[in-house]
């Protein structure tokens, strides 16, 4: 059951990578229960135009396809500013060589599953990384309110300069407006921090 690419911060899009249509079914069927985005790339190539389209919380790539393997894309997704704190589960075959595993971590996979997996692994490993993308996007929001807080009162502090060096002393109820107002707005911060 895949879906098209969502804006919405909540949503946290997965993004399928396998040559093998069967597979991406069996992705698909594993992975629908979470209820997040699923989007399929059938090479290295497409899931590199996927990553650049949108943000996803985790990528499951297969090692073996023809063209860009998986060792090939993962290089390249962690070569990226845009992608290279995407986590990426490798996805292989039982036949595959022992090196592969090391050959994995070793560009920068975050973990290494053969197949067939276990779909209650797979789903738990997956739903790790969709609540840390969770927790990243509501610390950004949380980042980008007080950034707007402190350029708030940054304002205040230069209106009170601005008023002294215009007026001097004699408008000290209007500058004790101006303290109070920022005591307010330092409040608010420090209960978003400790809230």
């Amino acid at each position: 059951m895949s879906t098209e690419a969502t804006t919405t911060t909540d949503r946290a899009s997965i993004l399928l990578v396998d040559d093998m249509e069967d597979n991406l079914v069996a992705l698909e069927a594993v992975l629908g229960s979470l209820n997040e985005p699923l989007v399929r790339a059938r090479s290295g190539e497409e899931a590199m135009k996927a990553l650049l389209r949108q943000k996803f919380a985790v990528v499951l790539l297969d090692v073996r396809m023809p063209g860009m393997d998986g060792f090939e894309t993962a290089s390249n997704i962690k070569r990226l500013d845009q992608t290279k704190d995407v986590p990426i589960i490798f996805l292989t075959g039982t036949e595959a060589d022992s090196g592969y595993a090391f050959r994995g971590y070793a560009t920068g996979a975050a973990d290494y599953l053969t197949k067939p997996f276990d779909p209650w692994v797979l789903r738990a490993k997956v739903n790790v990384f969709l609540d840390l993308h969770r927790k990243n996007r509501q610390l950004e929001r949380l980042l980008a309110s007080e950034q707007e807080q402190l350029g708030q009162i940054a304002k205040r502090l230069t209106a009170i300069e601005t008023e002294l060096g215009r007026s001097g002393p004699s408008d000290v109820p209007e500058l004790r407006v101006q303290l109070t107002r920022i005591e307010e707005t330092m409040r608010e911060l420090l209960n978003l921090r400790t809230g």
